[in-house]
């Protein structure tokens, strides 16, 4: 336990240094623009990066994080090298002014940590059976996409606020937000149906497959979590209109939960056994196999105790409730539970699938960021039509309406710079508490976990990074209001896209194209390429790097431990 607590430590730690190390990214241009004073430019975007905590539900990118690495690889002492790494890098360029990645400092160590660990155990083993190659590629494709996105939007933005014709400005601006609308619609969709899969274990069961493709039992499994779910799925069409909870309800009436309710009921009897942790242990020790076996012949000898649990479940009447309640001691006295662990498993018998199907629904709803843009889409509209249509416009009038414009882009970059993350410290923590058997999975995350990343994330981001701020507000562009209005709309807009994917970008990366498409709409000349191409190089090396760090720092700890 002390190792987990080291753990969770460091990284807070970590997420403190990323808060000074990227606050040059939300407050840059608008302390290089002397829009606000460098104080108050940490303080409103510290604010704006705890906000975020109550915004972002979904935690997608946190998942990312944590399960860049395959399970059977995730150890407190790889979790541990991962971040000693990662808070390495971070604070060498922190010192030398280099906007480094903080995101893929951290995926890079983890990642590299970890495949020291598979080679120092298990021998030379594939890459591919250390890290989740889907979300390692991902990341590695926003390296070069993040920037390029903050890049066009942001030379798009830049092009139409300049555009002399007023209504034509305006047209163009409600098509795109039009398109936006929809998009985040997509992203909404596509996200309950990630969570409906996941809550059906579409997911689990399909990777159980490829693990065994001859497991008829496994197939099985699979085939009818399919079927619930593609049974599901046509009532998310009403979500709109009816809201998770009718939806929940109503996918329960036609699908049944039965299932789902002797999985749940095994999964909380083999988590309360430690079961996860013994496969670990005997993958690495084959002298702990007969103990698993054992085990796990255990749990599966309560069957019939779910089974006749499952049936109660579905009543509500005093003497069913009791029931159920006599049923759970005798799982608790056949496993040898006591205690705490007696008592968290009569607390975690006590089940309801609708309840949780509403959270997972509920947790991809988007619509708080879709009325958010709108707002900003009509303070903008407005702004406009005021400068250009009620008083006469001149350079010095409209240079303060994009001064005061520039207060509500920062925050909106803020907002997205604590979303996403936030999000990557919670995915450490989260994997540690995995590792260490206190939760089964990141749905099970403690309420205190996502509070203490985004508060530390905002301490840091009191403390400031001038050296950084320099470089992003001075050394690649000249920025003036309105391009900074520019670059730090595209920077948000992008970020919420990345976020909505599950995407763990940087932001770094993100501003610093955005900055440079508003330096690039002028003229090409007008960007210091001499210093983008350092900033690149820096990009490139970041992942390697604290990979080569990280597996150092492995075998360190390795030896000391």
């Amino acid at each position: 336990m002390t190792l987990v607590i080291v753990i969770i430590a460091l990284a807070l730690i970590f997420d403190y240094i990323n808060g000074f190390h990227d606050a040059a990214n939300s407050i840059a241009t608008v302390v290089s623009t002397k829009v606000l004073t460098p104080l108050q430019a940490v303080l409103w975007a510290a604010v704006f990066n705890f906000a975020a905590f109550f915004i972002f539900k979904d935690h997608a990118v946190a998942n990312t994080i944590g399960k860049t690495v395959i399970d059977t690889y995730i150890t407190l002492p790889v979790i541990l090298a991962g971040l000693i790494a990662a808070i390495f890098w971070n604070l060498l360029t922190w010192w030398y002014g280099i906007p480094s990645s903080s995101s893929h400092t951290l995926i890079g160590g983890f990642a590299g940590a970890a495949v020291a660990h598979a080679y120092m155990t298990k021998g030379f083993v594939a890459f591919s059976s250390v890290v989740e190659m889907e979300k390692i590629v991902k990341t590695l494709l926003f390296i070069f996409l993040a920037p390029m996105i903050g890049m066009a939007i942001s030379m798009f933005i830049s092009l139409v606020t300049i555009h002399r014709n007023l209504w034509i400005k305006l047209g163009i601006i409600g098509l795109s937000f039009t398109a936006t609308w929809f998009m985040f619609l997509h992203f909404q969709q596509s996200k309950m149906e990630e969570n409906l899969q996941k809550f059906f274990r579409v997911d689990k069961y399909k990777k159980e497959v490829e693990k065994n493709p001859d497991s008829e039992e496994s197939k099985a499994k699979l085939g009818k979590a399919t079927a619930n779910y593609n049974k599901a799925l046509p009532f998310l069409a009403d979500y709109n209109k009816l809201g998770a909870d009718n939806v929940a309800q109503n996918i329960a009436k036609a699908v049944s939960f039965n299932d789902l309710e002797y999985s749940k009921l095994k999964d909380i009897v083999s988590k309360t056994a430690k079961l996860d942790r013994l496969k670990k242990e005997a993958f690495y020790d084959e002298s702990k196999k007969p103990a698993l076996d054992a085990l796990t012949a255990k749990v599966d000898s309560l069957k019939p105790l779910f089974k006749q649990h499952q049936v109660l479940l579905t009543k509500k009447t005093k003497a069913d409730s009791l029931a159920a309640d006599s049923i759970t001691e005798v799982v608790a006295h056949n496993m040898g539970f006591s205690g705490s662990d007696e008592d968290k498993l009569k607390k975690a018998f006590k089940i309801d699938l609708t309840k949780d199907l509403t959270k997972e629904i509920g947790k991809a709803d988007n619509s708080f960021l879709r009325y958010s843009l709108l707002c900003v889409i009509l303070i903008f509209v407005l702004s406009y039509i005021y400068i250009d249509k009620l008083r006469k416009p001149s350079a010095n009038r409209t240079a303060n309406m994009f001064k005061k414009l520039q207060l509500l882009s920062s925050a909106a970059f803020s907002l997205g710079h604590g979303g996403n993350d936030a999000q990557k410290v919670m995915g450490i923590i989260g994997a540690a508490l995995i590792a260490n058997g206190n939760i089964s999975d990141f749905k099970d995350l403690p309420n205190w976990v996502p509070l203490a990343c985004y508060g530390a994330i905002g301490l840091g981001t009191l403390s400031g990074g001038w050296k950084i701020v320099k470089t992003m507000g001075t050394r690649i562009t000249k920025v003036t209001p309105l391009e900074g209005v520019s670059a730090e709309t595209a920077g948000a807009v992008t970020l919420f896209m990345t976020e909505q994917m599950g995407i763990p970008v940087s932001t770094t990366h993100t501003i610093t194209g955005s900055i440079i498409g508003v330096g690039a709409t002028k003229r090409l000349s007008a960007v210091r390429w001499g210093v983008t191409r350092s900033l690149l190089v820096a990009w490139l090396l970041t992942i390697p790097v604290s990979a080569a760090v990280a597996g150092i720092c492995y075998l360190i700890i390795r030896f000391f431990m």
